[in-house]
């Protein structure tokens, strides 16, 4: 018998309203339509009532509450707005305003921030009370996020996600009252604290405090520069979030117009992280097949493309660096194969040959020169990494009108991709890719059409779990996004290697930032997990159009196993693929 969900019943401005028990007053405000405003809410993240915005009056009681954290009630009336309202709010602006420099037109934030918005729909024109800005200067330390503390407001929305969802604990509020701050834990830089470089307090913020590091000018600089060969790769979820900073809706897949923008930007080569995705995948699932069917290796095998994951693993669960796959990210398996495969066959000067990439997270700008590895062609691999929020500041920069470009392709040689390329920009893309090609590794033919999506690893529920039977044995994998949901995983692990049980996976994929790279820090503001499941759908969605689904049958994959790398986990294969890690500092908590 299916338990019937109680309803609440109420009025808000006099329309009715009804809404699941437990909604609260802003979530049912928005349902009939009304949008109160607020600083400090999120929908990823629990109400904190910080910033004092979304007031509303009850009829028949004195208070006002703060709707995000006030629960509808049966029979309430609530007005949201009225003159009274609007004044306090007008006010509680002020005062924030009163803490907050005048930097608008150089903040990276400018046209795109909450508080900004707000201001002007609110028509506060003039500092009216005296300015107490903090004289704190930014935190560069980290080379992949910036904070500008002065531009804080204290809404808590970043140590609430760095604490709770990915349970990093790299950021916290300190003092108390008037004093009250964010910072690094213990008031040390960014360098020094537990940070993993995700970006998610940066994806959540809501003024310019946390932003990314921007290197457009240094690729400005590459693009004028006569004596360099410039070449760019886009990842995979980048297609399906840039245009949001265009006016398409969320999802939307652009690959063939961002192949266009990108040549006409001064790029000789446009590569597309796909392929190496692809590659990822020959690497990734043959080294499985060997620790699986062949004993060579323990398991469970961990999946490694998510350098925040990476680091975070080093950082706090050393124990499973055994585990860990050393087959590199996309990124970095593009980055080697265009500076030695793509270079030697058109006779380009590796030193010279300088390499972007188009990223939705900001933790791969650490990655570049996480390890030696990542200089196997014996020079940096990658040398430059952009956002997609840095990418589409690019663009403008440039004059080009995104919406008139053609649709082109990308370059050849590094820049075809199947089904299975384009889905690792979500969470359990990853996993699907590695079991389809694992199953053809194991039995020397593919899933059938209706086996090759694999439902069970889809979707934004924080750990999901599947099993796949391959001639007779069984593979058990787990899957999981927002590094809070990795411990419980990991933990899972260890509770059997003490009970001396084997392992309850074989395989896990870990994505740091919730919902994978569609997700990630460095993705278009607004992220929620509508916009995520919209993003989602249009990675999937291109994926059931390819005429290939599988790495393994990708003819340039074929092609450059055959004229360069030989095979799968070869020695030349090693040498420019896979990485190692090692522990870092770690952090009680």
């Amino acid at each position: 018998m299916i338990q019937q969900t109680a309803m609440v019943r109420a009025k808000i401005n006099g329309t009715p309203v009804e809404v699941p028990e437990g909604a609260s007053i802003l979530d049912a405000a928005r349902k009939s339509g009304v949008r109160i405003p607020t600083l400090c809410q999120h929908p990823d993240l629990l109400p904190t009532a910080a910033c004092g915005l979304c007031i509303v009056k009850i009829a028949g009681e004195n208070r006002m509450p703060r709707a995000c954290a006030t629960a509808l009630r049966d029979g309430m009336e609530i007005t949201t707005h009225d003159g009274e309202l609007t004044q306090i709010r007008r006010m509680v602006l002020e005062l924030i305003l009163s803490t907050h420099p005048n930097a608008c037109l150089t903040c990276g934030r400018n046209g795109n921030c909450e508080l900004q918005t707000l201001v002007g729909e609110f028509g506060v024109r003039d500092d009216r009370l005296e300015k107490h800005v903090r004289d704190v200067p930014p935190d560069c330390s980290n080379g992949s996020i910036t904070i500008d503390f002065s531009k804080c407001i204290n809404c808590g929305r970043c140590v609430y996600v760095c604490q709770e969802i990915q349970n990093v604990w790299a950021l916290s509020i300190l003092n108390r009252g008037i004093h009250t701050r964010m910072a690094p834990a213990g008031d040390i830089s960014l360098a020094d604290s537990p940070c993993i470089k995700c970006g998610q307090c940066a994806a959540h913020c809501p003024t310019g405090a946390i932003i990314e590091h921007d290197e457009t000018a240094a690729v400005w600089d590459a693009l004028r520069d006569p004596d360099m060969f410039c070449s760019v790769q886009i990842a995979p979820s980048v297609r399906v979030a840039l245009g949001e900073e265009f006016g398409y809706p969320p999802g939307t897949n652009l690959t063939r117009r961002i192949y266009a923008i990108l040549r006409r930007l001064g790029f000789q080569a446009v590569f597309d992280t796909n392929f190496s995705a692809d590659l990822t995948i020959m690497e990734e699932a043959s080294e499985f097949v060997e620790r699986f069917a062949h004993g060579k290796g323990p398991l469970p095998l961990i999946t490694s493309c998510c350098p925040a994951w990476t680091d975070y693993m080093e950082k706090y669960h050393q124990d499973f660096i055994p585990n860990f796959s050393t087959a590199k990210s996309p990124q970095q398996m593009l980055g080697v194969m265009a500076k030695t495969y793509y270079s030697e066959k058109m006779g380009i000067d590796p030193a010279r040959h300088y390499q972007v990439s188009i990223m939705p997270c900001t933790a791969k700008k650490y990655e570049l020169e996480r390890t030696d590895e990542m200089f196997a062609s014996g020079h940096q691999d990658v040398d430059v990494t952009l956002t997609t929020r840095e990418l589409a500041r690019f663009i403008k920069q440039s004059g080009l009108v995104f919406r008139e470009m053609p649709e082109e392709d990308a370059d050849s040689l590094l820049g075809e991709y199947t089904g299975s390329g384009t889905i690792f920009g979500t969470t359990g893309g990853v996993m699907e890719a590695a079991l389809r090609t694992a199953y053809y590794l194991v039995t020397g033919e593919n899933l059938p059409p209706d086996g090759l999506e694999i439902m069970p690893v889809r979707g934004l529920e924080g750990v999901k779990e599947a099993e796949m039977d391959i001639r007779g044995a069984t593979i058990r994998v787990a899957v999981a996004h927002g590094m809070a949901n990795v411990d419980k995983v990991l933990d899972k692990v260890r509770q059997a290697r003490e009970r001396g049980e084997e392992s309850p996976y074989h395989f896990i994929e870990v994505m740091a930032c919730p919902g994978g790279c569609i997700g990630g820090g460095g993705q278009p503001y607004g992220i929620s997990n509508e916009v995520r499941r919209k993003r989602m759908e249009g990675l999937y969605q291109d994926d059931h159009d390819r005429a290939l689904r599988c790495s393994h049958e990708n003819p340039s994959i074929k092609q450059i196993y055959n004229e360069f790398l030989g095979a799968p986990l070869s020695e030349k294969s090693e040498k420019l693929l896979h990485t190692r890690y090692k522990p870092r500092r770690s952090y009680l908590r």
